[in-house]
């Protein structure tokens, strides 16, 4: 099952069961994937973005919403932050599972050694295909600085 037919699914059953937090939340992330089906057709794209496209979107999401709930906590707004994190745990329940951190810096060793990846040039191209093979499993942000570490300490 594709993940569109997923959150269409979904959003039915967190009608029925009057979840209006799952509701809300889902019909966001449709909102979100709609806006970025119409900028993909400027590219020529007109089947709608792809899955690892979607789950790349679908991480950003869950960035913004801890970035907001840590602001809610430090301005003692804690009901709010509570909403921020009920919304990550609906947009998680679309996500694969996330990759411990040795599972991640196994799987860029791996890419390094496959690539022949020897120095910080090389970063851009170990970050698009950690991209192309684990979107949505891990956090790229700290790939990244694990990526940097790993390609300038050879």
């Amino acid at each position: 099952m594709t993940l569109r037919t997923r959150f269409t699914e979904s959003l039915k059953e967190a009608m029925r069961a009057k979840d209006m937090r799952a509701v809300s939340t889902i019909r966001m992330i449709m909102a979100g994937l709609k806006d970025r089906d119409i900028a993909a057709r400027s590219r020529g794209v007109t089947d709608g973005i792809d899955e690892a496209e979607i789950l790349s979107m679908m991480q950003g999401l869950i960035k913004q919403r801890n970035e907001s709930a840590t602001m809610y906590d430090q301005g003692g707004r804690p009901e709010l932050a509570q909403q921020e994190r009920e919304e990550i745990g609906v947009i998680e329940r679309f996500l694969p599972k996330q990759m411990s951190e040795e599972e991640a810096a196994a799987a860029i060793d791996s890419i390094v050694a496959e690539l022949e990846a020897s120095s910080i040039k090389d970063m851009g191209r170990v970050m698009a295909e950690l991209k192309a093979r684990h979107a949505g499993q891990m956090d790229f942000a700290k790939a990244g600085g694990l990526v940097k570490a790993r390609l300038s300490g050879k």
